[in-house]
């Protein structure tokens, strides 16, 4: 069994215990409330159940805190899976999108995602899926943009026959007030009724 490591000698419990409240990063003040109680006196064993973890991730964050301090218990990210086009591939993919297809010599009149992966793993040996290679594209400002279908009959003079137009000149509406028949028989305007006596 190795030798114990003792935390440094800079910092003590109330200050970690104040960093733990003032963190914004809740594994890290678990982190610095482990290593507050064995300032106190604890044991490894017993800053592990108070953390809820194991006597070597006590261990592990005791050499972080002694070589980074407070900062070393922030959560680490291994940052990902690094990126397959390099600055050079990405470049010469966006003038492949900027210039265009030749249709002649492509075979297509605009790029394909399918197309692009294909080319990409002819001339890099790099493999994309279509769609992470999309989702690259979109992150350089590139946007999908194809003109509207036409048919290659569309005849525009037929498609002037079908096509609604209102009348030129409107016909005046009638009075605005109609006519009745009077009891007499004749037509009257209302309003000019005669009296009957």
């Amino acid at each position: 069994m190795g030798s114990p490591l003792s935390l440094r000698d800079d910092h003590d419990s109330s200050e970690l215990r104040r960093l733990a409240r003032r963190s914004r990063h809740a594994g890290q003040s678990r982190r610095l409330l482990a290593l507050a109680a064995i300032y106190d006196g604890a044991s490894r064993g017993e800053a592990a159940l108070l953390a809820g973890t194991d006597r070597q991730s006590i261990r592990d964050w005791v050499v972080r805190f002694n070589a980074d301090g407070p900062d070393g218990l922030v959560d680490r990210h291994g940052g990902g899976q690094k990126a397959r086009l390099t600055q050079e591939m990405l470049s010469a993919l966006k003038t492949r999108l900027e210039e265009g297809p030749i249709p002649a010599v492509h075979g297509v009149v605009r790029w394909r995602l399918c197309d692009l992966c294909g080319w990409l793993h002819e001339t890099y040996g790099v493999t994309l899926s279509e769609t992470r290679l999309g989702q690259i594209i979109r992150r350089e400002g590139f946007r999908l943009l194809t003109a509207r279908p036409r048919h290659y009959r569309q005849d525009t003079k037929a498609q002037d026959i079908f096509k609604k137009s209102s009348p030129v000149s409107w016909r005046r509406s009638g009075p605005d007030i109609p006519e009745k028949i009077s009891k007499s028989g004749g037509l009257t305007r209302r309003g000019s009724a005669r009296k009957r006596s």
